[in-house]
């Protein structure tokens, strides 16, 4: 509870910074007149910062909320929601759509193709997954099958990025930096309830991962069952990636990272604790994130997804460097 509050103020100063000077003032102003584009600084905070600091909480709520299911189910501290290889079907599709179909031009009407096909991609992928895990009772079997297919995936994008033009390539990569700035006030009203969906159907399944935690013979004496509990988690995970990377690209390292910091603050393995703090502390970095990435007094922002591999990466070093203390956890 303690955390909302410092979650709220990061929200606020992620409003008021930004890489276009606009007065504190003025930015108070606004935002007590309620919705109004009649200026440009209205438009600025209402149409560009809010909905940009609206879908980095999002983000980070479901990304790391996922990566701690995955890092549960799978026992593993450096699994992250993208191992299914759903990411990498968004991927792909979206590829086809800017390399193969040859759609380059940015436009709205792009951002919301880019959206349609990157969450048929995730689908797909998805009802591979469920498929395969509703034939395997091996988890460490499942992951190995996850990350193939994702390399699987991510190849047959490689030979489209090979054999694609300058333009159509250029479009592709743009898309695969992750951006929080392409998600509208529009789009926002299926993102946000997605997310808290995602969320609250997560914690709802605390008790199922406190047992996983301990292994999935002494869960099923328990009582749990294992394989619709399996099935469910990879849904969860799937459909909270797919929801990610279909409107904001790929962002990495948010959803290993993440739940290690909550599991670090808190000191507890009880995903009645952990996924509300790990969505909690994953909206504050993900705010934090998009501030850097905005570069305040500069015109150019940086992709987030370069920001949270900077920032992610030395942290999951560190944290394989220290492993003694994540055997406290898994």
């Amino acid at each position: 509870m303690l955390l909302i509050p410092v979650v709220v103020a990061i929200f606020l100063a992620d409003i008021f910074i930004g890489s276009v000077w606009v007065s504190p003032r003025d930015i108070l102003q606004i935002l007590i007149s309620g919705y109004d584009t009649s200026t440009p600084e209205a438009m600025i905070i209402w149409e560009a910062r809010i909905p940009r600091a609206l879908t980095a909480v999002c983000v980070g709520m479901v990304l790391p909320v996922c990566g701690l299911m995955m890092q549960t189910f799978f026992r593993n501290p450096v699994a992250g929601p993208d191992i299914l290889g759903v990411s990498s079907g968004a991927g792909l599709a979206v590829a086809l759509l800017t390399m193969g179909a040859g759609v380059t031009t940015f436009s709205m009407g792009m951002q919301v193709s880019i959206i349609a096909v990157a969450t048929v991609g995730s689908i797909a992928v998805l009802l591979l997954m469920l498929l395969i895990a509703g034939r395997t009772r091996d988890a460490v079997t499942l992951l190995i099958i996850g990350l193939m297919v994702g390399a699987g995936v991510s190849a047959l994008t490689g030979i489209l990025q090979y054999f694609s033009n300058r333009d159509a390539l250029r479009s592709f990569i743009l898309w695969s930096f992750g951006s929080l700035g392409g998600v509208t006030l529009t789009e926002l009203r299926i993102l946000i309830p997605a997310s808290f969906i995602v969320i609250i159907i997560s914690w709802s399944m605390s008790k199922a991962l406190n047992l996983l935690l301990t292994g999935e013979q002494y869960a099923f004496s328990m009582g749990l069952s294992i394989k619709k509990s399996r099935l469910l988690l990879i849904l969860l995970t799937g459909a909270g990636a797919g929801l990610v990377t279909a409107y904001c690209g790929p962002i990495a390292f948010i959803g290993i990272a993440v739940p290690h910091i909550a599991r670090m603050i808190w000191n507890s393995a009880d995903h009645r604790i952990l996924i509300p703090a790990t969505a909690i502390s994953g909206a504050g970095v993900m705010l934090l994130c998009d501030m850097i990435a905005q570069l305040p007094g500069y015109q150019t922002i940086l992709p987030v997804n370069i920001i949270t591999a900077l920032l992610g990466a030395p942290f999951v070093i560190w944290l394989l460097m220290r492993n003694r203390r994540l055997n406290n956890f898994f």
